[in-house]
């Protein structure tokens, strides 16, 4: 067991039968009145955040996690295949256990958080940003200025459709932040 003073950004907790990574914390000691923690925490299974108010020296139960580096290998029938970069054990996940899935690409690497006790992945994180190539877009037309505010869709070799500036053309690699699927840049080769 632990108590709040032993809170941690990223440390891995048991609240109401359900697993919750803590994202940010704050120890508030008032004037008057006990001293609480002020949480914010995101569910493993959900991906809510959740915002609550602990009292100082509650006794919570840490959850043993581990971060190990995966490389996404293929897609078929069964789900998503990833080996371990160090082990060379395979393992299968569904779609929907990984957010943007569809910006996976063939040897891309991955960081799972596994659930050591159990043995159980509890998500699958991309690095922030991927370089994909654009297999069809409309054509950028002369003339086409590099306004953010214009922007029009684009198929990446995944699969995905992004949205990107009109100067960009098919056949252009492009750099896709994967936590808000915005284009980031063109990636010079």
């Amino acid at each position: 067991m632990a108590t709040t003073a032993d809170f941690r950004n990223g440390m891995c907790i048991e609240y109401n039968g359900k697993l919750y990574v803590i994202v940010q914390f704050q120890h508030v000691k008032p004037g008057k009145g006990g001293a609480f923690v002020r949480t914010k925490m995101k569910n493993l299974e959900t991906g809510k955040t959740l915002e609550n108010t602990f009292n100082a020296g509650v006794k919570i139960n840490p959850v043993r996690v581990e971060r190990r580096p995966y490389q996404y290998v293929y897609k078929d029938d069964l789900g998503l295949h990833f080996l371990h970069q160090e082990t060379f054990e395979e393992i299968v996940l569904q779609d929907s256990l990984i957010e943007n899935a569809d910006l996976l690409k063939e040897g891309q690497g991955v960081e799972m958080l596994v659930h050591a006790d159990e043995e159980r992945v509890l998500t699958c994180d991309l690095p922030p940003f991927v370089e994909l190539q654009i297999t069809y877009t409309e054509p950028g037309v002369k003339g086409d200025t590099a306004s953010s505010t214009a922007m029009k869709q684009a198929e990446l070799e995944t699969g995905a459709i992004v949205n990107v500036p009109l100067f960009v053309n098919a056949g252009e690699v492009i750099r896709v932040d994967t936590r808000t699927r915005e284009y980031a840049e063109r990636v010079k080769q």
